[in-house]
């Protein structure tokens, strides 16, 4: 059981990262929102935005120009959540 959950969260943490991760990819290329990309690009950030947005909250006191660090913040923050989810589940079971 503890197996399979913490299997679970691994996946999850690795489907999210890899979303974020063709996000920024796909940020590059997407200029048409008719095009594959554009579609692929804007299906990205409906499924991301809701992580990224707070990262792109807290970054907005800090001034980074004009770099865009939110999706790497959300990156980290995603895998530490997962680690400690892990490190938590195999310490109770």
């Amino acid at each position: 059981m503890t197996y399979v959950l913490c299997y679970a969260i691994r996946l999850f943490v690795e489907v999210l990262t890899w979303m974020l991760i063709l996000r920024a990819i796909f940020s590059w290329f997407a200029r048409d929102p008719y095009s594959t990309a554009g579609k692929i690009y804007t299906f990205l950030i409906r499924l991301t935005e809701p992580i990224v947005m707070p990262c792109r909250q807290a970054l907005s006191r800090l001034n980074t120009g004009m770099f865009d660090f939110s999706v790497f913040l959300a990156m980290i923050l995603i895998q530490a959540v997962g680690n400690i989810l892990i490190m938590l589940i195999t310490r109770i079971f």
